[in-house]
């Protein structure tokens, strides 16, 4: 069974900087799409970045050029950089990965910005 933990969350002031990581277990990561997905309080889940087992990546609008994802496939982690934060990314956010037959998710960690 495939486990995803998340860490990273808090609480950041606005124009701050945080990274996230999503751990994994089992022995498929690296073969596998992974992602970010974000969900604030009464809207929908939303895709925020996607990496492929190869590396590419691709961004929803809102934080391109803010976020970075990244995988390190030798420590089975996913990451997220988040630059220049803004009230509006406050969310909870959500690692996902689809290989195979998988598609999991983990528990998510709260990023909260504010001043």
């Amino acid at each position: 069974q495939v486990q995803l933990v998340e860490s990273g969350g808090g609480l950041v002031q606005p124009g701050g900087s945080l990274r996230l990581s999503c751990a994994v277990s089992g022995r498929i990561f690296s073969s596998a799409a992974m992602g970010w997905y974000r969900q604030a309080p009464g809207e929908q889940r939303e895709l925020v970045a996607v990496i492929t087992s190869g590396g590419s990546t691709n961004y929803a609008d809102s934080v391109k050029g803010l976020f970075i994802i990244s995988r390190d496939n030798a420590k089975n982690t996913l990451y997220l950089q988040m630059n220049n934060l803004k009230p509006e990314d406050t969310a909870m956010y959500y690692c996902n990965m689809k290989a195979f037959a998988f598609n999991s998710w983990g528990q998510g960690t709260q990023l909260t910005v504010s001043s």
